[in-house]
């Protein structure tokens, strides 16, 4: 009986922490502290993948939490995702954009696609070293907009399907429907044409869509970034692990705890 109620009572125990963390968190910077965090999980009987996503419930839990928060309240947003929804990104990242305090985005390790266009929105993105954002532009299918774009221009049109056509116009339809919503959020902070050009370089397919966007280079493209990772921060990501797999095939694994280097003595 135990072992069979023994993961519902860690997961009890885990939630008790993160509330706790969270609530500490609020204390320290005085501030609204809502996670968006996305792990792969795994289907408990047939063990195929399931990637976790921004999505519509994802944007109504977020706009809901925000709508809770004084406009004199500054929104401090975790964010650990690959992207989702431009729809649902979207939606949250307009509802940053428009409040009234000081907006933060932590992105400890990665925030992609979706996930880099609520970023865009906040007045200071903290990210770790090695942390990454990703290009904005907008994926049909498992195509590139810009890539089917790309097709139709170099290709003779007769020998096009019907197929690549629609989607290609579809394609030139959702970059500059991107473009224009990713220059709009930048406008927070950035002066008009910079945020045009900007949105630009990020949503017409200059890299490609899993492109790591370092700290150095978004500075350098004129992102207002810090390098300031609170600990509290990571340590309120840990609290949200990756799922059990079913099946030991490997992975990363260490002992977690802290290891500094020994000084060695000296007789004076």
């Amino acid at each position: 009986m135990f072992s069979a109620i023994q993961p519902m009572l860690r997961q009890k125990m885990l939630e008790a922490m993160r509330v706790r963390k969270i609530s500490q968190l609020e204390r320290d910077r005085k501030s609204r502290v809502i996670l968006l965090v996305h792990r792969q999980e795994t289907m408990r009987l047939l063990g195929f993948p399931i990637a976790r996503y921004i999505d519509i419930n994802d944007s109504e839990e977020v706009l809901r939490a925000i709508q809770m928060t004084d406009p004199d309240v500054p929104l401090d947003l975790v964010l650990h995702t690959p992207g989702g929804l431009v729809l649902a990104a979207l939606q949250i990242a307009k509802a940053v954009r428009e409040h009234k305090a000081r907006v933060t985005v932590f992105v400890p390790h990665y925030a992609m696609s979706g996930g880099t266009l609520i970023a865009l929105a906040a007045d200071e993105i903290v990210m770790c070293e090695h942390s990454v954002l990703g290009p904005i532009d907008p994926q049909l299918g498992e195509s590139p907009a810009a890539s089917l774009i790309k097709v139709v221009e170099e290709k003779p049109v007769a020998k096009i399907d019907d197929r690549t056509l629609i989607m290609a116009d579809v394609g030139r339809k959702a970059i500059t429907q991107v473009k224009q919503a990713a220059s709009e959020l930048l406008t927070r902070r950035l002066p008009a044409e910079q945020a045009t050009a900007l949105a630009e370089k990020l949503s017409t397919g200059t890299w490609t869509h899993d492109y790591p966007i370092w700290a150095s280079t978004g500075k350098s493209l004129g992102l207002s970034i810090s390098t300031d990772m609170p600990d509290d921060v990571l340590q309120l990501l840990t609290l949200y692990p990756q799922p059990v797999r079913m099946q030991n095939s490997g992975g990363v694994e260490y002992l977690p705890v802290e290891r500094r280097k020994l000084r060695e003595s000296s007789a004076g």
